[in-house]
């Protein structure tokens, strides 16, 4: 029963791979991905304003419905026995925790996890629905209706400053604005005296340079996940073009399976990024291994090597 069931998840995913393999092909035979998500509707603000709401827009929406739906189903029946939908869920906390720990700490992973979790499953959940079949191929009024999230810049350019802006905030929380200013501009080491007043204008322009690079890294994070997810999407409409709509499928097949490997070494790569850069301003966790340290130190040394008898005798 267990053989018959796998062949039969097998076959269900071979045959998933060549619809979507054909279903590119055919998006990619009408005209190709524009890099400008095309805009579905406009949403009235205040003020005569209007939000243009576009496919990609629509399609991160349909993540996130589709991420809560996921993990509300799989945790509705928490029981100390897990089923199999919760120890999936609970198996991938774990591991991008794990993951989290040994970058940030215990202490600050317990208090951002739910960023750096919430957005590696945002990022891939995102890239492998880019990847469905029919994606691309449904219209609204001549408009293609969904896109992948992460092929407009302007989703990924937002996961970038939304990140910039956490950052900034986090830092000064943790080290507070004097702190958070020296680690920038302070020198570095116990420079005092002469030598001290001469180095500071170094550390003054060193500290300007960092500023520039803490500025570009949002742009950084959001350019490079654009651009592989992008990247992916102009090869699979090149790999279309080579034969027939009909066989051409079987040219997207392999860089479409290449995409699933991608949709998640991208994820995991801004999840990286992410945690890297908070670690690098902030520094080692420091309230707990001085915790650790001090446990330490309390703990009495072991008696190797001693009796009964011998340590009556030593205590009388």
């Amino acid at each position: 029963m267990s053989a018959t069931k796998n062949r039969f998840f097998q076959i269900l995913t071979i045959l998933f791979l060549c619809l979507g393999g054909l279903a590119q092909a055919e998006e990619y035979a009408e005209g190709g991905l524009d890099m400008k998500a095309p805009h579905l509707f406009d949403i009235p603000l205040p003020g005569g304003y209007s939000l243009p709401f576009s496919n990609s827009m629509f399609m991160l929406l349909l993540a996130v419905i589709v991420l809560a739906a996921l993990v509300k189903l799989a945790t509705r029946k928490m029981s100390l026995i897990p089923g199999k939908a919760q120890n999936f869920v609970e198996m991938c906390y774990e591991m991008l925790y794990n993951l989290l720990e040994s970058i940030i700490g215990r202490r600050m992973a317990d208090k951002y996890f739910w960023y750096f979790g919430t957005t590696f499953t945002l990022i891939i959940l995102s890239n492998y629905m880019g990847l469905i079949p029919g994606v691309g191929v449904i219209t609204y009024e001549g408009t293609p209706l969904l896109r992948g999230a992460n092929a407009d810049m302007n989703v990924t350019m937002f996961l970038g400053f939304f990140f910039a802006a956490l950052w900034l905030v986090w830092s000064i929380r943790e080290q507070g604005l004097k702190h958070f200013l020296l680690h920038i501009f302070g020198p570095k080491g116990n420079l005092t005296g002469f030598i001290g007043i001469v180095i500071l204008p170094l550390f003054l322009f060193i500290g300007v340079i960092e500023c520039v690079s803490i500025a570009i890294r949002p742009i950084a994070l959001g350019a490079r996940l654009y651009g592989n997810i992008y990247a992916g999407e102009s090869i699979i409409e090149t790999m279309a073009h080579v034969a027939t709509p009909w066989l051409s499928w079987l040219a997207v097949l392999p860089f479409l399976l290449m995409e699933l490997l991608i949709g998640f070494i991208q994820a995991l790569v801004f999840f990286l990024l992410t945690a890297i850069f908070l670690k690098m301003q902030v520094g080692e966790d420091t309230e707990h291994h001085a915790d650790e340290k001090h446990g330490e130190k309390d703990l009495p040394a072991p008696d190797h090597g001693q009796t009964v008898g011998e340590r009556n005798e030593h205590n009388q």
